[in-house]
């Protein structure tokens, strides 16, 4: 399977944020271990670097998103995503955008926190327990 993981989970994991982390950690664990094939979109990894760099610094900013994409490979955003997004149904264009990417990179589901947001994509959508349930 081909995840598509949003960035609210990848934030959860990297700020340990309750009570969220647990499962969000295990969906990474699950993705280290090679059990799916785990995406993010670009604009996660700018996210994730900016958050990051913010609190702690550019080299521990540098060294998170070298083991995020150690771990997930990362799902383009180029004028085509930019494009459908732009044309969708989505209210929020952000999660229109890694909705687009994660088509665009052929994936079969989105794991988030925030599953309503998504509820205009085509994909199968789950929260990190969900996703964890199915993978078993």
């Amino acid at each position: 399977m081909k995840a598509l993981i949003d960035t609210n989970v990848i934030v959860d994991v990297i700020t340990r944020r309750q009570p969220f982390f647990g499962d969000s950690s295990q969906v990474l664990d699950r993705a280290e271990r090679g059990e799916f094939s785990a995406w993010v979109g670009a604009t996660t990894v700018t996210t994730v670097f900016y958050l990051v760099r913010r609190h702690l610094g550019a080299s521990i900013a540098t060294e998170r998103v070298r083991d995020l994409v150690a771990i997930c490979r990362v799902a383009a955003v180029n004028h085509a995503v930019i494009d459908a997004a732009l044309r969708s149904s989505f209210s929020d264009f952000e999660d229109s955008v890694l909705d687009q990417a994660a088509v665009t990179a052929g994936a079969d589901c989105i794991i988030t926190r925030n599953e309503s947001d998504f509820r205009d994509s085509s994909l199968l959508i789950f929260s990190p327990s969900q996703f964890l349930a199915a993978l078993k």
